[in-house]
């Protein structure tokens, strides 16, 4: 079986890749840092004897997921299980974030999932098999001053992999999506928000710990997997809480 995961170079995507190779999967691994991405594919296949192939592509790129698609193709690669792990988030007032800064993200957070997703999906409707991760986020559930457009996004991301589980019950396919909060990646640091209170010690989880549960979801077949006791709590809280209070709430968090 092979595995496609985006974001492959670091982070919680590093660590899923790690999990499927040591679990004998084949890997197909996106990034955009063609040297990283060797590295790591060479490492996993040295220790694991699976077969991991980089293929380096920027999802900020619309052309992105048709070329990956079309690659794998000519190659007669399947895949089997599709990992949309890759997105990034921008720090600041809408207003004063670049609209190519936003755009780009709803590009890699939304579009590049969504095109991939539908790239993917009908192979493995009609082999009746298949699986589909799609890393969502604790900001999916609440409105998100100072990063209105990732919060969105990942409202987008929740929202669209809940629907699309429902539509394949019973079609032998499983689509899972990841919740985690705060993790110890690069995403703070290149979102500018690593000073904010969202990030300060003892709430950030090991990206490790995040991708086992993301892992151990996704064979389970579930639906949606939150990462975390503290997110645990806090995804069932914005249920009962109005609205304007969690935007509130988070503004703090984010500042």
């Amino acid at each position: 079986m092979t595995a496609l995961i985006t974001g492959a170079s670091g982070g919680i995507g590093l660590e899923l890749a790690r999990l499927f190779a040591a679990a004998k999967h084949d890997l197909v691994l996106v990034a955009r840092s063609e040297d990283k991405l060797a590295s790591v594919s060479a490492d996993l296949a040295r220790a694991h004897g699976v077969q991991a192939r980089p293929l380096p592509a920027d999802l900020a790129d619309p052309i992105a997921p048709p070329r990956i698609f079309a690659a794998l193709d000519e190659q007669n690669i399947t895949i089997d299980v599709l990992v949309n792990n890759a997105g990034f988030g921008a720090h600041g007032k809408f207003d004063e974030i670049p609209y190519d800064v936003a755009a780009r993200m709803i590009q890699v957070n939304i579009a590049a999932l969504t095109h991939l997703t539908r790239l993917f999906l009908p192979g493995m409707l009609a082999r009746r098999s298949g699986r589909i991760l799609n890393v969502a986020s604790t900001a999916a559930y609440v409105p998100g001053p100072f990063m209105a457009v990732y919060y969105a996004s990942k409202a987008f991301v929740l929202s669209f992999t809940e629907a699309l589980a429902e539509e394949t019950q019973g079609a032998g396919v499983t689509v899972t999506a990841l919740v985690p909060g705060a993790t110890a990646t690069d995403f703070a640091a290149t979102a500018g928000s690593q000073n904010s209170r969202l990030f300060r010690p003892g709430v950030v989880m090991d990206a490790a710990a995040v991708a086992r549960v993301g892992y151990d979801g996704l064979m389970a077949g579930k639906r949606v997997v939150v990462a975390g006791a503290r997110n645990k709590v806090t995804a069932l809280s914005t249920r009962v809480a109005p609205r304007a209070m969690l935007a509130k709430i988070t503004r703090g968090l984010n500042r």
